[in-house]
């Protein structure tokens, strides 16, 4: 981050010519989990065309990708504005695959159960299970993480490992706030369990967004040209930094009342945060647009 340039840009075309590639978050940048926001798929649609640019979707979404794609077209998001999707759910399965534990007790509402197909894992009850796969909460809407205490409490005295298939804390859903499964989990951890967490913004997401990337754009693929895209501190913008990628952080997704105005964002207490979380931004946008 140059501490003499703007942060703040006029959209995604002001910087859209040093890059070839994109890994953009999905909810609260491309969608509020009820619509999608016009303005980013656009900017993503004009990086493809005008850029010749590859847009690769990275997200915390607890399920395979394929799901997603269908998720995404119900929202609004066409599918001409990226080239592919990697989800957090994708390599959740390859751990889940591999583990030597099979017998599964699954945390979270059945709509992620297809996570589990063609894992060889039998999906069981609490007293059965030697592994936990976490999901979210049953009931999102009404649930709390606190409501999972004494559960948890009993599942970490029992040395299961908890396979975390979302780190997110939290997600907006219109205008309301959603725990997500990085809330039980990090109760898990507080409880003193055991927890792997594959998606952001820890490295095993990144490896696969990066090499779906590289797949796609062969030969003259050059990391220093891929730019990350997010609106969460603890999971976009931390993962990326962590891989030492370039960030566009989005200040309007779940952050926005930190920064002022959420259309006209304050400059300083956003280079403010950043550098409290020792983190840096290539740019900022309250919104994704071009």
């Amino acid at each position: 981050m140059n501490a003499t340039a703007p942060l703040l840009i006029p959209g995604l075309g002001a910087i859209a010519p040093d890059y070839r590639g994109i890994l953009s978050d999905v909810w609260g940048v491309l969608h509020n989990g009820v619509a999608a926001f016009p303005a980013a798929h656009e900017a993503l649609t004009r990086f493809r065309q005008e850029q010749r640019g590859t847009v690769v979707l990275i997200t915390n979404a607890p399920r395979p990708s394929e799901p997603i794609h269908e998720q995404l077209a119900q929202l609004g998001v066409p599918r001409h504005a990226y080239d592919d999707i990697v989800t957090s759910g994708d390599v959740t399965r390859h751990i889940l695959a591999s583990s030597s534990e099979r017998k599964c007790f699954h945390i979270g509402p059945e709509r992620d159960l297809s996570l589990y197909d063609g894992t060889g894992l039998e999906i069981v009850s609490e007293a059965d299970a030697n592994l936990i796969s976490c999901t979210g909460l049953f009931d999102d809407e009404t649930e709390t993480p606190d409501d999972y205490r004494d559960q948890l409490q009993a599942l970490a005295a029992r040395g299961l490992l908890m396979v975390c298939a979302n780190p997110d804390i939290v997600v907006e859903r219109g205008d309301k706030l959603i725990w997500c499964a990085g809330a039980l989990a990090r109760l898990y951890e507080d409880l003193g369990g055991r927890v792997t967490q594959p998606g952001k913004p820890h490295k095993p997401i990144y490896d696969a967004a990066l090499a779906r990337l590289q797949q796609i754009q062969g030969a003259d693929f050059d990391r220093s040209k891929v730019l990350a895209i997010g609106d969460g501190l603890p999971t976009d913008i931390r993962g990326a930094d962590a891989q030492n990628l370039d960030v566009l952080f989005i200040t309007g997704g779940i952050h926005a009342s930190d920064f002022g105005p959420v259309e006209t964002p304050d400059e300083a207490l956003i280079r403010r945060r950043l550098a409290e979380e020792g983190f840096s931004a290539r740019a900022a946008l309250p919104r994704l647009s071009w």
